[in-house]
């Protein structure tokens, strides 16, 4: 069953993103003071009253934005709310009413797709007393009562949510926890926004050759199989070096985050352009946070068939050496080709990397890889293993119990580890393998 959808609209700079981070708990929006920071749609789930609804930040109606993506903008505007349930218009209670107020509102009255719409006034930055009469001017708007509220503060939160609740079309049970969450990441300009597009079948994010375009990270919902996913379009990454300002700051924190908070990374690459520092960057992020990931080669069709996969597989592995287990799969998302088969592959590395190995079964793997290949000793001292143990999951995480961590060489690590991935299903995931120094019960006899 489909969740409720309620958008926030409202001009630039009145604290519509403030509103999303207050109502999810958490910094989902960036939140700058420079008009036009949000462009793409930014949703989230909010549990309330159990209600489970998305909550939608749109960017801010009549932006001049410096880029020349206002139209564009304002187009994922009007499809938050033509999708919408509920409207919440957002209006700054110490600036007072403003002629923009007054032409949104009236837009909003007045566009038939609209008319059955609940429309809800919010007064938002009311931090004080004397900026609680001031909310009284936005009668004029004839959208009834204003709610006051102080997003940044949290006042009135609680009381705002209790009449979206009301207002909403009542829905049943709702499984609001999707099968697994992907993260497109990648540097500038890779196509991460098309290829999102192109899985959540709609224009969910804004598409520029403008570098930069996308600033937060994008949840997008979609169903494949009758199941659902979470698909995160995430801002290009690019040198620390040549951040400009807090936003660009902000958006590469989110996109660190959304390699966090994913199940499965997509990480992107161009095909027509050489492996650059950022990408292994990135990459190093992916192995850094354990993630499984994919290695996505997009815009394959400007090779020209001049470039065979197999070599490019090499070119890549012996670029980024640290991500030489993840699978590899060439797409056009222009075009729509072979684009299902990441989500494909990710489905199979989320299963994979939540497998658990029994004790038993995984000591007598590790008493034949012993008697295949013994450690080599160091000054005359001899490495013993004793046993080893799976402590967690997602990665796959296993604690190697042995007389000295030192007397375990890198080569023979690398060996276990490689062994590790033909006995099990880990192939094409990460593994964490930590060796820990205990004592043989016969050391001190």
């Amino acid at each position: 069953m489909k969740l409720p959808h309620v958008a926030i609209v409202g001009r630039p700079n009145v604290g519509k993103s403030s509103l999303l981070n207050c109502f999810a708990g958490e910094r989902i929006s960036i939140v700058e003071e420079t008009p036009g920071v949000t462009r793409d749609r930014v949703s989230t789930i909010v549990f309330h009253n159990d209600v489970s609804m998305e909550i939608v930040d749109t960017g801010g109606i009549g932006i001049i934005d410096r880029e020349d993506l206002a139209a564009d903008i304002d187009r994922q505007i009007d499809l938050a709310l033509i999708n919408a349930d509920l409207i919440v218009l957002v209006v700054d209670a110490q600036d007072g009413l403003c002629p923009l107020d007054k032409e949104i509102a009236t837009r909003l009255r007045e566009t038939r797709e609209l008319e059955s719409r609940p429309i809800l006034l919010v007064a938002n930055k009311v931090d004080s007393l004397h900026h609680e009469d001031l909310a009284l001017d936005f009668y004029a708007l004839g959208l009834g009562d204003p709610l006051i509220v102080s997003a940044l503060h949290g006042f009135g939160r609680s009381d705002l949510l209790d009449r979206i609740v009301a207002e909403i079309p009542p829905t049943g049970e709702v499984d609001t926890q999707p099968v697994m969450r992907i993260a497109v990441v990648g540097r500038q300009n890779v196509g991460k926004s098309t290829y999102v597009n192109s899985m959540a079948r709609e224009e969910r994010c804004i598409v520029s050759e403008i570098p930069g375009t996308t600033r937060d990270a994008v949840d997008v919902r979609f169903e494949k199989d009758n199941r659902e996913f979470v698909i995160i379009d995430t801002a290009g990454m690019k040198r620390r070096a040549r951040l400009k300002g807090s936003i660009e700051f902000f958006s590469q924190a989110r996109t660190q985050g959304a390699i966090r908070r994913a199940d499965v990374v997509l990480f992107m690459l161009d095909a027509s352009s050489e492996i650059s520092r950022v990408d292994k960057r990135i990459a190093d992020e992916i192995v850094r946070q354990g993630k499984a990931s994919v290695l996505v080669v997009n815009k394959w069709d400007l090779t020209q068939g001049n470039v065979a996969t197999e070599s490019y597989e090499i070119y890549a592995t012996d670029r980024m050496p640290g991500l030489s287990f993840a699978p590899m799969v060439f797409v056009t998302s222009k075009d729509g080709r072979n684009t299902q088969s990441p989500i494909d592959i990710a489905q199979h590395l989320f299963k994979s990397s939540r497998i658990r190995v029994g004790t038993g079964e995984l000591n007598r793997v590790m008493d034949r890889i012993k008697n295949e290949h013994r450690p080599a000793r160091v000054k005359g001292r001899e490495p013993k293993i004793f046993y080893c143990t799976q402590v967690g999951s997602a990665p796959p995480t296993f604690v190697v119990f042995v007389n000295d961590p030192k007397l375990i060489s890198k080569v023979y690590r690398r060996y276990i580890e490689n062994r590790f991935r033909e006995e099990f299903d880990f192939k094409e995931i990460p593994l964490r393998i930590f060796y820990r120094q205990r004592e043989s019960i016969y050391s001190k006899k």
